[in-house]
């Protein structure tokens, strides 16, 4: 095969980070010298003013090992510990299950699945049993992909999509999103090569551009828009069918095809019980057994290095005190129920957008925020950044009243002030595991992929939310909720800034109900 010269000239994020962490006075003895040669420069550079000379900038004292720590020190470094790494864990075991399938498909018929290195695609959107992830949406059809990129580097093949948005939104072993891939971003047809942080070879002729991925554990969700009419399903089959990833190894040049809606379904592995929520992809119990493997293989962001000290010192001291283990396994059982497990509820998700709605904050691109990172990962996993995908989300009314289907809620859209968007808008509807609610309409989400929508007289827009049909003349505009706890959703795909004038109150039919609303959120950025 021949190759050319690799364009990826910029030093990697690894790199990088290192070099920011020893300017800092955190990193490695090796990074020393470097520093004081810098000294050394300045000092030179100033000799004429009498500059006293620069003192030798030294490493810090790392932690001792061999010490008796007790239970008190080690249950605050393990709490700090299970909050830091829930979301690299989840994505640990997301990895070793998904990757078990034998060849690219859909699991039990319900879920993408592959072996690594390759991507599973659905043929429509998603079904409203899968558990796989929360908060998913049916305006896409999905695809899910694990891949380890330092030891098989990937082709992400992207066909013609024309007019139709899309995103490859790629994932590292943070939950961070890496590269640019979609429409928002004028990517063009071609093949993509991602690779690992240690990666060093060349990129192979025919290869449109070399994506990096600052760890070696990474994930792919391609997101392409679809419509609800029958029209698009059929149209949208071309392109699907060339969405395909696979190890360079296999890379020849031409587009492969995977007739996706064809394949026979992979039969599903039992799921870890997650009570009729999402599957329990983080075990407290089994969390530090795990930590140890998520330390050892994503390097620290700048400023990390004190953690990832503690972090060692406290598996090193309880790999050799049982007791001290038992600890860890209470602290993690408890910080499960204390510190994550709140994070279900929007309140505790991104930023107040004003009158009961948050909306997302540094999703996707969350660097050392770890309570965003945290709390999405617990809550709505795998968001897509900013650039891509503005979201709000709320469990209550303007009162703070929980949103019930006992009530039947009017969203209201003012003309001109549906969602800003170039790519599409929807609202949907979670019950309260963040998950589809089963309805005889088959109907989870309202928005831009509706054709059939009303609107009223003045050009506003009303959707309707509850348990009960608000009558056959709105049951176009009706999201069916169940007759308890139900939060609503909307997500704005490549938003133009800013949010409209939302309005969303209970209508009140039933007699004696009181009137709720549930007020639109304030302000824009």
């Amino acid at each position: 095969m021949k190759t050319e010269p690799s364009n990826d000239l910029a030093a990697t994020r690894r790199d990088t980070l290192k070099t920011a962490a020893s300017l800092a006075v955190l990193a490695t003895r090796a990074a020393v010298p470097v520093a004081a040669s810098t000294a050394s420069i300045a000092v030179a550079a100033g000799a004429a003013a009498a500059q006293p000379a620069a003192k030798s900038i030294s490493s810090p004292t790392e932690p001792a090992t061999g010490i008796t720590m007790y239970p008190g020190y080690a249950r605050t470094i393990a709490q700090m510990g299970y909050v830091w790494g829930w979301p690299m864990v989840n994505m640990l075991n997301r990895n070793a299950r998904i990757t078990q399938a034998p060849r690219p498909g859909l699991l039990g018929g319900i879920l993408p699945a592959a072996p690594p290195g390759q991507v599973g695609m659905l043929h429509d959107y998603i079904e409203p049993s899968e558990t796989f992830v929360t908060c998913p949406n049916q305006d896409v059809v999905y695809g899910l992909g694990f891949f380890s990129l330092d030891e098989e580097p990937v082709i992400a093949q992207v066909p013609d999509f024309g007019d139709r948005f899309w995103v490859y939104a790629m994932y590292d072993a943070r939950t961070d999103q890496f590269g640019h891939l979609g429409k928002p971003y004028n990517s063009k047809p071609g093949f993509y090569l991602l690779v690992g942080p240690r990666w060093t070879g060349l990129k192979p002729a025919g290869v449109t551009d070399i994506i990096r991925c600052p760890t070696a554990l990474a994930n792919a969700i391609p997101r392409i828009f679809q419509d609800d009419t029958p029209e698009d399903k059929r149209a949208i089959q071309s392109a699907i069918n060339q969405v395909v990833f696979y190890p360079l190894k296999d890379f020849t040049g031409q587009m492969k095809t995977i007739e996706w809606a064809k394949l026979p379904n992979i039969p599903a592995p039992p799921a870890e019980g997650g009570e009729g929520g999402e599957t329990r992809w983080v075990v407290p119990e089994k969390f530090f057994d795990q930590f140890g493997m998520v330390i050892d293989t994503v390097d620290p962001l700048p400023g990390e290095e004190a953690l990832y000290g503690q972090f060692r010192l406290l598996l090193d001291a309880a790999s050799k005190d049982p007791e001290l283990k038992k600890v860890l396994v209470a602290t993690a059982v408890e910080t499960e129920e204390k510190v994550i497990q709140p994070f279900f509820q929007w309140k505790h998700n991104g930023r107040p957008a004003g009158n009961g709605w948050n909306r997302s904050t540094n999703n996707a691109q969350f660097g050392i925020d770890y309570f965003n990172r945290t709390g999405t990962s617990k809550s709505n996993m795998f968001d897509n950044r900013p650039s891509e995908t503005q979201y709000f989300y709320t469990d209550n009314d303007g009162s703070g009243a929980e949103l019930s289907g006992a009530n039947n809620y009017e969203i209201t859209f003012p003309a001109g002030q549906e969602p800003p968007v170039n790519g599409f808008w929807s609202l949907t509807l979670y019950n309260d595991k963040h998950l589809f609610h089963a309805n005889d309409l088959k109907r989870y989400s309202l928005g831009t992929k509706n054709k059939n929508l009303k609107r009223n007289a003045d050009g506003s827009l009303t959707l309707h939310a509850g348990a009960k049909s608000p009558g056959a003349d709105k049951q176009a505009n009706w999201l069916p909720a169940p007759g308890g706890k139900f939060s609503l959703y909307i997500r704005a795909y490549w938003g133009q800034g800013g949010h409209p004038r939302w309005l969303v109150e209970a209508a009140g039919h039933s007699e004696g109900r009181v009137r709720h609303k549930l007020h639109p959120p304030k302000g824009g950025q």
